[in-house]
Parts: structure tokens; C-alpha cells; sequence
């Protein structure tokens, strides 16, 4: 089947799905949840032939964590979508009326976008994530993963399908294209006649590509140059906790941190103990080190890597953690305002004036007060699973959950009033 055909049988599916109840929707979310059970070891199977290709394409081990799936992950996945059933249902809700003078009840009504297409690279959970999301907020989804883990993509979808059709529903309601190439990519990019809303999940350069080609609606996502400032009178055990987590609990997903930026009075007695956590204990624990790239300054007080020029502008996705010493909150916020791609960045300080000010000043998609980065995700702030994470301003902002996923329209009731 061609993209072409593929997108004209899910705009055809939209008008189908857009009208459906809560209850059927979530009756068709329970099915494929229990499909992605009852099909896990074809699952698994593809996902193990995209792992053997990855081995064989030199692929590096973090990356291959996030490719890789497991009975666990697939039931967290079928887990995630049942959390989704349960999450009230945005289509419908009037955000707010108005009764004008003339008597016209205007209402103000979320709707779905209709087709929404998301390109994402290698984390083949995603294609779970985004199918139930699109399916609750009334949206057919057209999906277009990475080559790398295209065979369990397509299993993963595979299911879900046959998941609809046992329930009598239509199974474009939930789609893949065939083509991992870029022109194919292009296709969806241009698609005007079928695409609402097109979502790109992935590095740096899938963004560009889609925010410097797209023809359709496009929602920019996902890099994370995540800072994290340690201020003067930060609590030192927290901090290290904080960095420990936020660096190395998953150095693969964007809202890993990747700068440590370290005040000057503090930097002589957290480097040293900073090393030793991320370093010295997870060496001899058998764990992946942390190497740290040290600007000039942070280079004085421990040993790392000399940090070169693009390294506090690059998002890693791995055991890297550049580290800049700055002289004081202002040196702090005007680095990450150079830097930040606008994610996620968050300040470890005891003074709450600090905190305000640092709060109000960056500008970013998720701002932390003395808390880890990797709390940005849709299940942590409570929207179920996520279909991205937006950097942008204008509709979405943050994690995005089914309410972004939805446009809204004005519905007007009147009693034969003219104008």
C-alpha cells in the first residue's frame, strides 16, 4: 500500500471516529491493549530482528535501550493505554460560554484535528503511546516510525489493528506508512489534502527537516539541551541526587540533563563529590561512567574531559555531562538563554527568591525548583502517556496529552435572531 493510499483511508476513517462516544472509544482502547498482550511474542520476534540489524549497524548501547523491547516494556505498554481509558475524554467539553445580549448562546467546544501523522525515530513504544492518544481525543493517527525499529513498529501496529477489527471497529482508525525513507517523510510533510496536524518526535535533525519542509500544521518537539544550576546554598545530598537521576536514570530520552551549570562559591566542594557519584561509584558498581566535559574552571577543582565549543550546545543522549562553573544566578540564566532549546531546565537552591527569579526568567517548555528534569513526560503530570513534548509556544506547550490534541470550534444556538 502507498502513502497516498494510506492517507486516504484514514481521512476517509476521521469523520467515523470523531463521532464516536467515550465509551466506544475506550471500549476500542481496552481491545487493543489486550491485542498487545495476546500478540507479544510476534512482538517481540520483529523487535529482536531490528535489534540484530542494530548490532550489525554499529548502533550504541543507549540507543539500543531504547530500541530494545521486553515482556515488561510491552506490558507497560498495554499498562499506559488502559491509563488512557481512564483519563476523561476532552471532545465535547465547552471551555466557555457566552450569553449575548441578542440572546445567542455561543459556545466554545473542543473538537478533534482530524488526521494527525507523527514521525518518531527509534523508540517503538511510541507507536503505542500515540495510537491511544489519537484514539481517545477522536483523531485517526498515521504513524511513520524509524527505520531502526521499523519491524516492531509494524508488529506493534499490526496489533493494535487486529485489536479494532475483533471489536467491530475500522481499522484505519489506527495506521503506518511502509516507507521509512526521507522522501517519504516529505510525503506526510506536504500531505495538505489529508494531514490536520503533523508531529515530529525525534533529534535535532528530524525537527528541522519537518519545521524547514512541512506544507501542513506542524508542532515542534523533543530536543532537550536540559540544564541544570546549582546555586551557592543548594543542599549538596539533594544535588547530587538530582544530577545523578536527571543524567543518568535515562540518558537516552530528551528530558535527560545534559549541562550542569555549577555557582563558583559552591564548585570547590561539589565537584569533587559530583565525580565520585557520577564517575568513581558507578565504575566500581559496574555501571556506566559518567564523563564529564569541564569548562576551564570546573577543569581546576576535578579531572574530565576538556569541554570543546559545541558541547554545551549538544544533546548527547548518553553518559555526557558538560559542566560549566558561572559566577553567580544572572551568569547562570544568561548561559541557559544562549543555550537552551527551550525544554526542560531547573535551579537547586534554598533561597526562594533565587527560585522566583529563575522561574520568571527561563524561558522554557518545564521550569524545576529543586527537582530532576526527568519529570517532564505525560504520565508524570498526570495526561496519561504522551504523544510529544512541544518547545514551541503557540496551541501546545510541554508534555502533550489528549487536550492538545484537540482544536476546538464555536457552536452558536439562537431563536431566529438576525443581524
Amino acid at each position: 500500500m502507498t502513502i497516498i493510499e494510506v492517507l486516504q483511508n484514514a481521512k476517509a476513517a476521521a469523520p467515523a471516529l470523531a463521532l464516536l462516544k467515550t465509551e466506544d472509544k475506550n471500549r476500542a482502547l481496552m481491545a487493543m491493549a489486550e491485542a498487545l498482550i495476546t500478540n507479544m511474542q510476534k512482538i517481540l520476534i520483529a523487535n529482536t530482528e531490528d535489534l540484530a540489524q542494530a548490532e550489525t549497524n554499529g548502533m550504541n548501547q543507549v540507543m539500543t535501550d531504547r530500541l530494545r523491547l521486553t515482556e515488561e516494556r510491552i506490558e507497560g505498554m498495554a499498562k499506559g493505554i488502559r491509563e488512557v481509558v481512564e483519563l476523561s475524554d476532552p471532545v465535547g467539553r465547552v471551555t466557555d460560554r457566552v450569553v449575548r445580549p441578542n440572546g445567542l448562546v455561543i459556545e466554545k467546544t473542543r473538537v478533534p484535528m482530524g488526521v494527525v501523522a507523527i514521525i518518531y525515530e527509534s523508540r517503538p513504544n511510541v507507536t503505542s503511546d500515540a495510537a491511544a492518544l489519537s484514539l481517545k481525543s477522536g483523531n485517526v493517527c498515521v504513524l511513520r516510525g524509524g527505520k531502526e525499529a521499523f519491524r516492531s513498529s509494524q508488529a506493534i501496529i499490526s496489533a493494535l489493528r487486529s485489536g479494532l477489527a475483533k471489536e467491530g471497529f475500522n481499522e484505519n482508525f489506527v495506521n503506518m506508512v511502509p516507507d521509512t525513507s526521507r522522501e517519504g517523510a516529505n510525503q506526510l510533510m506536504t500531505a495538505v489534502e489529508y494531514v490536520d496536524l503533523l508531529i515530529p518526535r525525534g533529534g535535532a535533525g528530524l525537527i528541522r527537516a519537518c519545521v524547514e519542509n512541512a506544507k501542513v500544521p506542524c508542532i515542534q518537539t523533543g530536543t532537550g539541551i536540559c540544564h541544570v544550576y546549582v546555586d551557592a546554598d543548594a543542599d549538596i545530598e539533594k544535588a547530587l541526587d538530582i544530577l545523578e537521576n536527571a543524567k543518568t536514570s535515562r540518558p537516552s530520552v530528551c528530558n535527560a540533563a545534559e549541562v550542569c551549570l555549577i555557582h563558583r562559591e559552591i564548585a570547590p566542594k561539589l565537584l569533587p563529590l559530583l565525580k565520585k557519584r557520577l564517575c568513581d561509584d558507578r565504575a566500581e558498581k559496574g555501571l556506566t561512567p559518567v564523563e564529564l566535559r569541564l569548562d576551564g574552571e570546573a577543569a581546576q577543582w576535578i579531572e574530565g574531559t576538556p569541554a570543546g565549543e559545541a558541547d554545551f550546545d549538544t544533546e548527547f543522549l548518553n553518559y555526557i555531562l558538560a559542566v560549566k562553573v558561572v559566577k553567580n544566578l544572572h551568569d547562570a540564566i544568561t548561559h541557559i538563554s544562549a543555550h537552551s532549546t527551550h525544554h526542560s531546565e531547573a535551579i537547586l537552591t534554598n533561597t526562594p527568591e533565587n527560585a522566583a527569579l529563575f522561574t520568571a526568567a527561563i524561558d522554557s517548555a518545564a521550569v524545576y525548583v529543586n527537582a530532576s528534569t526527568r519529570f517532564t513526560d505525560g504520565g508524570e503530570f498526570g495526561l496519561g502517556c504522551e504523544i510529544g513534548i512541544s518547545t514551541q509556544k503557540l496551541h501546545a506547550r510541554g508534555p502533550m496529552g489528549l487536550e492538545e490534541l484537540t482544536t476546538y470550534k464555536y457552536v452558536i444556538r439562537g431563536n431566529g435572531q438576525i443581524r
